[in-house]
This record gives C-alpha cells, structure tokens and sequence, in this order.
C-alpha cells in the first residue's frame, strides 16, 4: 500500500474539486428476496451515476476486520487506521466543540437500561432525545464534579450519546470499554490496560457507581456505558498532506469531531440531508475538498430497521444526488465508512460499495447501483479503503509522475 510520505511528496495544487459522501453503515447483507438494503433500494439516480462512473468495493481495515467508525473514516481520509489509533471519546469531544488539554481523558458514553439486576436490556436507552440526554448529563455533572482532584465534564453529544472527560494529573486512556456491546448481561468494570493506567481506571470505576446511583429512578435511562478512552494525539492535517482546503458538513458531533482532528472545517449545518446540502451549496467555492455524511443508514442499520435503512438510501438518492452532481464537481465519490446490516443490528466486515465518477474515470459495465454489481463488475474490483485518497487525488489531477 502507498506510503503517506510518498502520497505527500506528489501532491501538487490544483483548483480541481471533490466531494466525498459518506454514506454511513451504508452496506448490508441481503434480507429479503435476496437483496441488501442498497439493491432493495429504488435509486435510479444513483444506477444512472453508477453507469457514468467507475466501481468497486472497499474493505475499511482489512478482509474479515469489523471496523469502528473511527478507524474506518481515517482509512477514507488516506490515513493508516492502525498507525493512529484514536478513541472515540476524543473524537466526540472535539465534536461537540471541548478544547481538550494535554493529558486529559475522554470517553464516548451511551446512557442505556438496566434492569433490577444490573443486566443491560438496551444499550441505547430507547434513543432517548438530545434534551433529555442533557438534562442527565446537568444532573451528573452538579453531582459529581470532580472525584480525588480530578475535575469531571459531563456533556450531551447527540440522543443518548454523551462525552465525559477526566481532567487531572497523571491520568491514563489506558482503559477497556465498560460496554460489552450486548444486551443481556452486565456492564463491564472500567479496567486498566497498563500499570499507569491502574489510578485511572479505580476513579472511572468510582464515577461509574455514582453515576448509577443518580440515575437509578430513571426512565428508560438509568444506567452508563463507556468506551473509547483517550487523550489527544498529535495527527498531520489533510492541508499538509494533501494541499487541501478541506471542509466537512455533518450532522452527528463525533464526525465533526474527525473532521477536526484532521485539519478540516467544520461547516455548522442543520440535522436533514437536505439542510446538509443547504450547506455544501452555499459553501461551494470556498473549499476544494468536502467530506459530507450521511448518518441516518446506520443508525437504522444498528436498529435492525432493514425497511428505513432503505427510506433513507431513497431519500438520499432523490433528494441529494441530482443536486450533488448539478454542482459538477470534478471527482464525486460516493461509499461507506463500514457495512451496517440491518439484519446483523451492527457493524460488520463486509466491504463496502464506492463509486467515483470523474472525467478521468474508465467507465465499466456496472448499471445499477448494487453490492453485487460493484463487486462482480466493477472496474476497481476489491480496494482497500487506504486507496480512495490517492484515486481521488489522482482523479482531480492533484498527482505528480512518481520517478523519472
């Protein structure tokens, strides 16, 4: 696979545009007659790009490996999702616009259900709303402000999602998830994966019971899953990498908070596909790289809803695609940062469908937008997500020659 350093050395300038859309936990496996919740899906602007452009599939990490969306956006963005290994709680930190210090611990938390034994009887606490979710996250942060000096921020980020961040001295992200990801059993004890870690990890345990203590009267939320621990790391922006100006529109505060930590600006925008295409319009000819996410296809996806999983796909396909494509850009990509199938109820290994319709493109004998097609006759065949920024770059003509 190219090496970022190589990729960086014969990037040139250019004022040629392109537009990534992330459709997120857009792949599936098939459910009924057959079909994944893609090729179920009416989508006849989306089929007319696919015969207007070149295919393929692309595995996020590698064949077999079920990715979090953090690693599987940082593969997209041309970046070794193995050497960076970021945690989702910087990520939601940064979204929901928290100045994170040197040294501070973050962790994504989801508030879920429990029952009178302690089992988790779901995870997400019947996507309770944002305002619900922040007046809980007010309720713990009055309570517990801080435990043994280290000064606590309790912080909604979206639904039942929320961000906590430790701040103290000699604080470790060096911690296993409390959320086992299932229902029907307990949460797991916040354990340290290093020795450093081992002060951390008993003050997490320590927030964790409070917490649960608070929330015990609660209704469908009374309990706490984290995951995701850590501190900042230090990461080359996109514009020093590729000489892009580079912007992002998206709806859900952890890919804002990617966006970010990649050098990118975050456009605000509203919480609709059709106020996300507000945005790019109005933005247009102020960046040449937009990194645009649809997040709808996996929330349904990790819900098991295979019939809104594919509402979703045909209200993007109506609504977003003509206007995408009447702004003419000069690359228009168009995947997934993972497979969410609805049957499965989260994410999977499966590679993803991806599309770029360029001038450059050599166009294959794909005419649908489908899994099946895409894998079978698409001229990309099977890539790894690593490889989407150089054939975008390329594609743009943002490439020097490598060698003599």
């Amino acid at each position: 696979m190219l090496r970022q350093n190589i990729l960086q050395s014969l990037v040139t300038q250019t004022e040629s545009k392109i537009i990534l859309l992330v459709v997120d936990g857009i792949g599936g496996i098939p459910i009924v007659d057959g079909k994944t919740e893609v090729e179920a899906a009416y989508t006849p602007n989306l089929d007319k790009l696919a015969k207007e452009s070149v295919c393929g599939v692309a595995d996020p990490i590698a064949p077999g490996i079920t990715p979090g969306s953090g690693p599987a956006h940082l593969s997209l963005f041309g970046y070794d999702p193995i050497t960076y290994q970021i945690g989702r709680g910087v990520l939601s930190a940064l979204g929901i616009g928290f100045e994170l210090m040197d040294g501070d611990v973050a962790t994504r938390g989801n508030f879920c259900s429990l029952d009178a034994e302690g089992i988790i009887t779901d995870r997400r606490a019947g996507r309770i709303p944002t305002e619900t979710c922040a007046t809980l996250c007010r309720k713990i942060q009055t309570a517990i402000p801080e435990i043994d000096g280290v000064q606590i921020f309790v912080l909604p980020e979206m639904e039942y999602r929320f961000v906590v961040i430790f701040r103290g001295k000699g604080l470790s992200g060096e911690i296993a998830d409390t959320d086992p990801q299932n229902i029907g059993v307990k949460p797991k004890p916040a354990v340290a994966s290093a020795p450093e870690a081992e002060r951390t990890a008993t003050m997490v345990n320590q927030f964790i019971h409070y917490a649960t203590e608070i929330l015990k009267n609660e209704h469908p939320a009374n309990g706490i899953l984290l995951r995701g621990f850590a501190s900042k790391p230090q990461i080359p922006s996109m514009s020093e990498l590729y000489q892009l100006n580079a912007a992002a529109i998206a709806t859900y505060p952890m890919y804002r908070g990617l966006a970010k930590l990649v050098g990118m600006t975050v456009i605000p925008t509203g919480e609709t596909m059709q106020d996300e295409l507000k945005t790019l319009q109005e933005n247009y000819s102020r960046y040449n790289f937009f990194y645009f996410h649809v997040k709808k296809t996996d929330s349904y996806g990790e819900d098991g809803n295979y019939t809104n999983k594919i509402k979703v796909i045909e209200d993007m396909d109506k609504y977003l695609i003509p206007e995408i494509v009447a702004l003419r850009p000069d690359v228009l990509a168009i995947t997934g940062d993972h497979s969410t199938p609805a049957s499965l109820k989260s994410h999977s290994w499966h590679p993803v469908p991806f599309l770029l319709h360029a001038k450059t493109a050599r166009i294959d004998r794909v005419q649908s937008f489908s899994e099946i097609e895409f894998s079978t006759l698409g001229g990309l065949g099977r890539i790894n997500s690593m490889e989407v920024m150089p054939l975008l770059l390329a594609h743009a003509l943002k490439l020097k020659k490598f060698g003599a």
